[in-house]
């Protein structure tokens, strides 16, 4: 079984840095500093986000339908995705959602109550 390796330190939420490298097929190790991954750090849901993006070639229609979720929903993910990432320059912000779109995503299962009270936090 193969395990995701952690991003942060445990003690003090530091990055953590690759420092050794090993093959399973003959034993053989590296040592050094190794870059880091970006998407290394992606959670399992933001990695399927990612693939459901890519298998349908950019287009979010797709992606809201493979999820089951709306359109601003999946285009907020979406946008949350491409800051984790540090590549949100240029991305327009996400529609608004008013309260009752949110809690309607959460009563039909597409949004999850952590995501829609971030949601419900960024309303005026």
């Amino acid at each position: 079984m193969s395990y995701r390796a952690p991003s942060e330190c445990p003690v003090c939420g530091g990055e953590l840095v690759t420092t050794r490298l090993g093959c399973h097929n003959c034993g053989s190790e590296l040592a050094g500093e190794f870059g880091h991954c970006d998407f290394c750090a992606l959670d399992d849901k933001e990695t399927e986000l990612l693939r459901v993006f890519l298998a349908s070639r950019g287009n979010l229609r797709e992606v809201e339908k493979h999820l089951g979720v709306s359109y601003p929903t999946a285009r907020a993910r979406f946008t949350a995705l491409l800051v984790k990432l540090g590549l949100a320059g240029d991305v327009e912000p996400a529609p608004t959602m008013t309260r009752d779109q949110v809690l309607s995503e959460v009563a039909s299962g597409a949004l999850s109550p952590a995501e829609a009270a971030d949601l419900l936090a960024g309303l005026s």
